[in-house]
């Protein structure tokens, strides 16, 4: 049948076989999409009298939305905190390899690092769609200067800053511009950090709490100023104590403000997060876990030595050190691992585990509308993935931007 070209001349592609993640199940339905967005059914049948141009056979594959990383420090060589001449050229190569992680979104993260290094970084940094060319970018996430010397874990401690009487405009100054910011991590028992986080938040840029030694009141109260995620829960912060339990309390706190939703992220890497504590952060709060990589520019490449921005760091493994310490210091997981690994540590579902890193993240920065979600009308961002949870094909805007190569799997 040919399709009705009174609304759109834009071609239909109807994938089927396969099952699709909606409204938090898998569901054997088609999935329909034109001009990039998810389209409905319904009423391309009845009010268009339309159809499909080309169907596509998933052969029983699982669609999901496509994952979205908000911590992810670079890859493949590239070190988003290192003001390099060809900085543009390796923020596009990251986005390029990590389509095959099933990354279809992310903000490139910088550790603390000089003023110089967000002067010359930040104005190279813009929003824009993911494509063939690679994965979306939805901003920077800076982790850091603002930041608890005693939980520093990998960032170097002379480039650490507190805020003086100027508060936010010390922020700006440190920073250069925040145009293309999408999260800040700062230390909220740091003074005059409310009114930081108020301005932060008033600019619809999230705030995240974490490398911090907040008890729990403090932990509130940054929340109650607009604070909505934790940075990598129980890493760079004190351990959860019965009497304290310190930014962890935040998972059951009864003083949220209504309506609000805490985030968290989590490194579910098997290195950074021992599976019992994945399970009890999952069980205390599974709606606000989002997995995040927080990967390095060793990630996909050999072990030996590496940098984070201004630090060397050490490969061996999945192991990640501060060279010549113990300190962890970022992680080499790909996104998809982290998924698998999250769902095979908790023996939750495979719709919880997918959603983890796709429909949190979305909700978390608000986006949730068009990304993380395969509802009509959303972004047309979406994986194949097996029965495993292996990525075998990666979409953005309904365009396939990378394929599992068949002599491969």
């Amino acid at each position: 049948m040919p399709s009705n070209k009174s609304v759109s001349d834009a071609p239909i592609v109807q994938f089927t076989n396969c099952r699709i993640l909606r409204d938090h199940r898998l569901q054997r339905e088609d999935l329909w999409v034109r001009e990039g967005k998810i389209l409905n059914p319904e009423k391309l049948f009845f009010d268009e009298k339309g159809s499909a141009d080309v169907q596509l056979d998933c052969k029983d594959s699982i669609i999901a939305p496509g994952f979205i990383d908000v911590q992810i420090n670079g890859g493949f060589g590239v070190d988003f905190s290192l003001a390099t001449d060809d900085f543009k050229l390796g923020i596009d190569l990251v986005s390029q390899k990590i389509l095959s992680h099933g990354v279809t979104s992310f903000c490139p993260t910088l550790v603390t690092s000089p003023p110089s290094v967000y002067h010359q970084v930040l104005p190279q940094i813009s929003v824009r769609n993911g494509g063939a060319h690679g994965a979306g970018i939805l901003g920077a996430h800076l982790e850091g200067p603002f930041i608890s010397k005693e939980k520093k874990g990998a960032h170097p401690e002379h480039c650490l800053r507190t805020f003086e009487a100027g508060a936010f405009q010390d922020l700006l100054a440190i920073y250069g511009t925040l145009d293309c910011v999408q999260i800040v991590t700062l230390a909220p028992e740091m003074r005059r950090s409310s009114e930081v986080i108020q301005e932060l938040t008033k600019r619809g840029i999230c705030v995240s709490l974490g490398h911090s030694v907040a008890n729990l009141s403090q932990a509130e109260e940054a929340v109650q100023h607009g604070a909505t995620f934790i940075t990598h829960l129980f890493n760079a912060m004190l351990p959860f104590h019965h009497r304290d339990p310190g930014i962890v309390g935040l998972l059951t706190s009864d003083k949220i403000p209504a309506g609000r939703r805490v985030f968290y992220g989590m490194i579910s890497d098997g290195i950074h997060t021992n599976p019992a504590a994945l399970r009890i952060a999952h069980r205390a709060h599974p709606k606000g876990l989002v997995l995040v990589t927080d990967a390095m520019a060793g990630m996909g490449l050999a072990p030996g030595r590496h940098t984070l921005g201004q630090q060397v760091v050490e490969i061996d493994g999945l192991n990640t050190y501060i060279a010549g310490t113990k300190t962890l210091s970022g992680s080499v997981a790909t996104m998809d691992t982290c998924v698998r690994h999250f769902q095979e540590a908790t023996g939750c579902s495979v719709e919880t585990a997918l959603e983890a890193a796709s429909l949190h993240p979305a909700q978390l920065l608000g986006i949730e509308h068009r990304k993380g979600t395969l509802k009509y009308d959303s972004d047309a961002d979406f994986l194949m993935l097996n029965e495993s949870l292996y990525v075998q094909a990666t979409y953005i805007a309904g365009e396939e931007v990378w394929r599992q190569d068949v002599s491969g799997m």
